[in-house]
């Protein structure tokens, strides 16, 4: 019985939702202890829970297990305390900050502005784990930028002396939280990530609130080339296309889109990007018209051209020579 906190959903990693040639490896390349074999498998020895493969998964391809435990804490609560297995106990155990990504921490804020948030940590900077909560702490750095006028959340370092002298940190958790784990079947498959979708519960019944968050979001240039490549790589449905003969349009759906940047990656025009911008929640849940363009033909035999040079050639044509013009008439 794998009895780890995290667990790997194979249906939800992107390489298996939709193969790509450039194999993510986001896991496997932050973990700080090699857990995670090429074959994307957990080694329990190794693991020391410190969630930072859940954070640099950009689709719950990891999850904490107990996540709707915590979800259902931070709901509830009158106020929302969290400490790691290093920090005094004083409110809901996490393995550690590291599994707080972007939607996580924009879920804190929100719920700062009604009711008080803390966190308490251990000694990070003589952690094994400190890579994680330092990916975690960039966030919040990158947010806090960002939504300069946030409510505070209240963080402080307090280690537990005690606990750490008589027993070690990962044990002292697991036992704590082995026998209210949810069990979470590793094949599950869904498509909005799990702090997306809380993200997304707590922001729809507070937009008179939050009118808009900062959020990443694709943005095309006017250097498409209009040839609809970019839906067709999207693993999670996030963009799609609607077309004929003469013209594309790109539809996009924030809620869905894991920011993998598979379509900036495909983009031969360079047209794509990742960009953060205030968002309200209507965007967030709705569908975006990003694109709307007229495809254009070779001005010599008529052929489908993508790129932006007049007159339209295509490369055959292009590469034909140019007739000569009788100019003595």
């Amino acid at each position: 019985m794998n009895n780890s906190r995290i667990v790997f959903n194979y249906n939800n990693c992107l390489n298996s939702k939709k193969a790509s040639v450039n194999i993510c490896r986001l896991c496997i390349d932050s973990c700080p202890h090699q857990a995670i074999s090429l074959y994307f498998e957990l080694e329990a020895k190794r693991c020391t829970e410190c969630g930072i493969c859940m954070t640099v998964c950009p689709s719950d391809g990891f999850v904490f297990r107990s996540f709707d435990k915590l979800y259902e804490y931070i709901q509830n609560s009158e106020e929302i305390i969290l400490n790691c297995p290093q920090a005094v106990p004083a409110g809901h155990e996490i393995p550690c900050l590291g599994i707080i990504d972007r939607d996580l921490w924009m879920t804190l804020m929100i719920y700062a502005r009604e009711k008080e948030v803390k966190i308490f940590t251990g000694a990070c900077g003589d952690c094994p784990d400190k890579k994680a909560c330092g990916t975690s702490v960039q966030i919040f750095n990158e947010l806090h930028t960002a939504w300069k006028d946030h409510p505070h959340l209240w963080i402080k370092v307090a280690p537990d002396e005690i606990h750490n002298e008589e027993m070690s940190w990962r044990d002292v958790g697991r036992e704590r939280f082995e026998a209210i784990f949810a069990k979470t079947n590793s094949d599950e498959m869904y498509l909005i990530p799990k702090t997306r979708k809380f993200l997304d519960e707590t922001w729809k019944s507070r937009t008179s609130e939050v009118h808009a968050l900062p959020l990443p979001v694709i943005n095309v240039s006017e250097n498409c080339s209009d040839c609809g490549e970019c839906p067709t790589i999207c693993p999670q449905g996030a963009l799609t296309k609607r077309e004929d003969a003469e013209q594309l349009s790109l539809i996009y759906e924030p809620i869905k889109c894991v920011r993998c940047q598979r379509c900036i990656d495909i983009c031969s025009s360079k047209a794509l990007s990742m960009e953060v911008k205030s968002i309200t929640y209507r965007l967030l849940a709705g569908k975006i018209l990003i694109h709307h363009g007229k495809r254009r033909f070779c001005s010599r035999c008529g052929k489908r051209v993508f790129d932006s040079l007049e007159p339209p050639l295509c490369i055959d044509c292009l590469s034909q020579p140019v007739a000569a013009i009788d100019i003595s008439q």
